[in-house]
């Protein structure tokens, strides 16, 4: 059974993607998986490829969306985004790692989104 975390990180995630297709993203992958972590989406804006990490939070957390991503998370995101791209052939492309930040009421209503570009070097 989905636990209530899961359940809302899920719904963070659609919601983002819905958010990124509207903002002109093509939406390429979806919980890409492999031994050095995951990436949330990866996506396509402009020829670039973006990978995304989304984070989900209740407002009122003692985190926010943004400070949750910390330098460890980063890491992980960097060396599956570049086993991405070994195993799609695409280190000639430029890419970029993106934050999506989401913040929901206890209700469920969003409170914000915020859509933040190039989050690590």
């Amino acid at each position: 059974m989905m636990g209530d975390r899961q359940a809302t990180g899920q719904a963070g995630e659609e919601l983002a993607a819905r958010w990124l297709r509207q903002e002109g993203c093509r939406i390429l992958c979806r919980n890409y998986r492999c031994a050095a972590g995951e990436i949330d989406l990866v996506a396509e804006e402009a020829g670039e490829l973006v990978f995304v990490e989304v984070r989900t939070r209740r407002g009122g957390a003692l985190v926010s969306p943004e400070e949750s991503m910390d330098r460890r998370k980063q890491q992980r995101v960097i060396r599956a985004a570049e086993h991405y791209l070994t195993a799609t052939d695409g280190h000639d492309r430029p890419w970029r790692v993106d934050l999506v930040a989401i913040e929901v009421e206890p209700g469920g209503r969003v409170r914000r989104i915020d859509h933040l570009r190039s989050v690590v070097e």
